[in-house]
């Protein structure tokens, strides 16, 4: 059988994958949005500080509100999406791997799923309360804070949405050695540097200047590349030789 697609037939076959994701972006949004308003007060959860003193979250535009309610709607909806995203990604790019790599992309859409959702908890649980409560409190006796909703919310989604895309550092990882892009040995000759981008990491993800908050990110990013270097191994292990010509 023919494996080559004609340049129309990649468009034809773009197109159907963009229809397909922003159909399902827009089914899973419309509940988000009659939601919205439970997964505002969880995002707000990790502030109890901000939110315990009535009026400490404003709104100072009059369709900020709104703007916030469709942002986390949209958000939330992209969210419970992403299993269908992926899904479309790995489609449109499939006709063109052999069946091994077809094979560990689709079994690296469960681990980069489950990957995220940890990068999101950690960085809800773990990361926010202390971060937020550096910035809050870093002016005391200067200025009293009120706090705009819509800066709070872009800050939480900007924050969870980063932890989620490096905790998928260690199943890229096992790929990448799964396919035999990047050898184990590879991985461990860039330790040194990984940690220097894990602390430069820290720094742009965390909106402070606190070591501590930085050290929070970056620890956590160090200890995922060795547990990837480790999966990396397991990878190379199991891999078969590609038979001779």
């Amino acid at each position: 059988m023919n494996q080559t697609m004609p340049f129309r037939g990649h468009l034809d076959e773009l197109r159907k994958r963009l229809t397909i994701s922003v159909a399902a972006v827009l089914l899973t949004t419309i509940p988000c949005f009659v939601f919205h308003r439970r997964i505002i007060e969880f995002l707000l959860l990790p502030a109890d500080s901000l939110t315990q003193v009535p009026g400490r979250l404003v709104f100072i535009e009059v369709t900020e509100m709104f703007g916030v309610m469709m942002k986390v709607s949209l958000i939330s909806g992209v969210v419970l999406a992403m299993p269908i995203l992926l899904y479309q990604i790995l489609l449109f790019v499939a006709p063109g791997l052999t069946p091994r790599e077809k094979r560990y992309l689709y079994g690296f859409l469960p681990g980069a799923l489950l990957s995220f959702l940890a990068g999101a908890a950690f960085g809800y649980y773990v990361l926010i309360p202390p971060a937020i409560n550096f910035l809050v409190n870093f002016g005391g006796g200067i200025a009293e804070p009120t706090i705009r909703v819509g800066n709070y919310v872009n800050l939480v989604a900007m924050l969870l949405f980063w932890m989620g895309v490096v905790f998928e550092t260690p199943v890229v990882m096992f790929i990448i050695a799964k396919l035999g892009v990047v050898t184990p040995r590879g991985f461990s000759r860039w330790r040194r540097h990984w940690i220097v981008v894990a602390f430069v990491l820290g720094a742009l993800i965390t909106p402070t200047f606190d070591p501590i908050n930085q050290a929070l990110v970056a620890g956590p990013l160090i200890v995922l590349y060795e547990a990837g270097i480790w999966l990396s191994k397991l990878a190379a292990r199991g891999r078969r030789p590609a038979p001779a010509a």
